[in-house]
């Protein structure tokens, strides 16, 4: 097989991928207007996610407090995936599982709403995460794929990709990640 063939074949399932999101609009738009609720009461959004869904988190995160079209004022937002002396002195403390989880104690509020990135749905510290804010009563998102794993029965709302490729998925998370924050700016 050729690269161009390759690349012919992944633009086609990325498009055949993007086609079926269609059915994740409403849900998105819906998402996006919880966000800007939030926003409007004082409230916070935070992120978190493990690999590219770590820099996926860190790149919203980045939009929303930065700007993504419009020049505005900066919105509060933070990527529970930054802060090297957090990460490593839980993990060491507590385990690893346990990352996101204790910042969530530490920063989250009823009036936040906590974004977790997984593309399985099923990643340990951000199944903990979510659990930490719904204790606490915050909103919670899930942007998963394949089936939506845990955070199907866990979050409020969960963006499930219709995809079970590691790469589509994240493909579609930035989409959604900017699509919100267009939401945001509107």
């Amino acid at each position: 097989m050729s690269y161009v063939e390759y690349l012919e074949g992944e633009h086609a399932a990325h498009m055949a991928m993007f086609q079926a999101l269609k059915e994740t609009f409403p849900l998105i738009s819906e998402v996006g207007q919880a966000m800007r609720d939030c926003l409007q009461r004082g409230g916070k959004i935070l992120l978190c996610g493990n690999g590219g869904s770590a820099a996926d988190s860190q790149h919203i995160a980045a939009e929303i407090v930065g700007r993504f079209k419009k020049e505005r004022k900066g919105l509060p937002s933070i990527a529970l995936t930054t802060d090297t002396s957090i990460l490593t002195s839980v993990g060491n403390d507590y385990g690893y599982d346990y990352i996101f989880a204790r910042q969530v104690e530490a920063l989250c509020r009823p009036e936040d709403i906590l974004i977790g990135l997984t593309t399985s749905g099923n990643s340990a510290n951000v199944v903990r995460a979510i659990e930490a804010a719904n204790e606490i009563g915050a909103r919670t998102i899930g942007m998963t794929g394949g089936t939506g794993g845990k955070l199907n029965a866990l979050c409020q709302y969960n963006i499930v990709v219709p995809s079970n490729v590691t790469a589509r998925i994240q493909e579609a998370h930035i989409f959604i990640g900017h699509s919100l924050c267009e939401i945001l700016e509107s």
